[in-house]
């Protein structure tokens, strides 16, 4: 039943997507999130050109009147989502309950509410596929709420080349998810509500002075030359910058702001067993070919260039320890991992990762290589001593030698980037007899 003084939403949705990208604003918060999503609503102007799909923890065996509570907070049309719904522009979202939602081509899509390791993820769930359906179009906001849901999330729109937000905890009810988010080294703004609504609009109408080719209002905060023009354009917008010159300078003058660029540019699209064909593959026919070319007491070799945080290498430690683990003789397993980023390596040797790493691991696999700590889940120490993490400048320091394997399917590593790079990393790398 609709509150009093609430607009209906509409019977029939929109099923087909516009044919010109807009960006698309994804919100998720949990407990404390009424509060935060209607000071955000309060406070958004009723142009800005973007679509907003809000997605709260629900209780999963109730109506839910967020829709209608929500709609006082705002003169924006607001819905709650039909499968199968076109998100249009200056237009408001909310997902059902019990239900997970994605998007596909703009199109919202609802599936029955799935459970990771436990606990829900829908926030990470919508998400991830907001980032892989807008890239660099994409914004993520995490608001209110306890444990870590939408890190990993926010951690995908980031790498896409989109922008994200997290509430400032002092004015979170309760502050989990947003120092969840600010945890991964991935949030572009920490603001109040309020705030990160005046800074949508800022950034919506913001003219860029220094970029090739004019861009229409809405679409000014995404440079169509891709994610390296994009993240240019956010590094302008941190700072309040409208030329593209000031920024130069302010680089040529600040070495911290340069390293900041240089980690920025570098595409961390990671995670655990990201591609389970390629973990098939390995364990199919690549690991049994590298075992049975191994002399007596060999090693087996295997580099990851361009490491980033390390979910990638311990996912093949752990592919191949399953599969060593059943031969009779065990051959000692060697992972070099590199990386340009001391902050990257640090964490990937820490191996703490938020407990939202359930949506990728397996129950089963969570059980026998992680232990369960405070900020979510460490890989074993009997996982980490196998792999050896290293700073490392591809452009100019040697390859390693003497490889079994090496993993570059890591989406944007930086050994791929280059013909000459790849024939630098591959070639002097090889090994005669694998």
């Amino acid at each position: 039943m609709s509150s009093p003084g609430a607009r209906p939403a509409r019977a029939v949705g929109v099923t087909r997507a516009r044919a010109t990208p807009f960006p698309i604003v994804g919100i998720g918060a949990s407990a404390g999130g009424l509060e935060a999503f209607k000071q955000l609503l309060e406070h958004l102007p009723l142009d800005l050109g973007m679509g907003f799909v809000l997605v709260p923890h629900l209780d999963p065996s109730h109506h839910s009147l967020l829709t209608d509570l929500l709609s006082r907070a705002t003169k924006l049309s607001i819905e709650e989502v039909k499968n199968g719904r076109a998100v249009e522009p200056n237009h408001i979202y909310v997902i059902p309950p019990n239900t997970y939602m994605v998007i596909e081509r703009g199109v919202l899509k609802l599936t029955p509410r799935k459970k990771f390791g436990g606990q829900p993820m829908p926030i990470d769930f919508f998400l991830r596929s907001l980032a892989e359906d807008r890239a660099e179009m994409a914004i993520g906001i995490i608001l209110s709420g306890s444990a870590s849901d939408g890190a990993l999330g926010i951690e995908a729109i980031k790498s896409s080349g989109g922008m994200t937000f997290a509430q400032d905890e002092q004015t979170a009810r309760y502050p989990g998810m947003p120092h969840s988010a600010v945890a991964t080294g991935r949030v572009d703004f920490v603001l109040p509500p309020a705030q990160i609504a005046a800074e949508l609009a800022r950034i919506s109408v913001r003219p860029l002075v220094g970029l090739p080719a004019p861009m229409e209002p809405a679409e000014s905060f995404f440079p169509k030359s891709g994610t390296a023009l994009a993240t240019l354009f956010k590094l302008l917008t941190l700072h309040h910058m409208e030329n593209l010159w000031d920024y130069v300078r302010l680089c040529e003058k600040n070495s911290g702001e340069l390293d900041r660029l240089y980690q920025e540019l570098l595409v961390m699209v990671t995670g655990f067993f990201r591609d389970p064909k390629v973990f098939d593959v390995l364990r199919k026919k690549v690991y049994p070919a590298i075992v049975g070319s191994l002399e007596e007491r060999e090693p087996i070799r295997l580099w990851v260039p361009g490491c980033a945080t390390g979910e990638e290498v311990y996912s093949l430690a752990i592919s191949l320890v399953e599969f060593v683990e059943k031969k009779r003789d065990r051959p000692q397993i060697q992972i070099f991992a590199t990386d340009i980023s001391d902050a990257f390596l640090s964490r990937a040797r820490a191996g703490v990762y938020v407990e939202n790493i359930a949506m990728d691991v397996s129950t089963d696999r969570l059980r026998r290589f992680f232990t369960k700590v405070d900020a979510g889940y460490q890989v074993n120490k009997s996982i980490r001593e196998l792999c050896i993490f290293a700073k490392q400048d591809l452009t100019k320091d040697p390859p390693f030698s003497k490889l079994n394997l090496i993993s570059c399917f890591r989406e944007g590593s930086v050994c791929c980037s280059t013909m000459p790079l790849s024939r630098r990393v591959f070639f002097s790398s090889e090994r005669p007899k694998t």
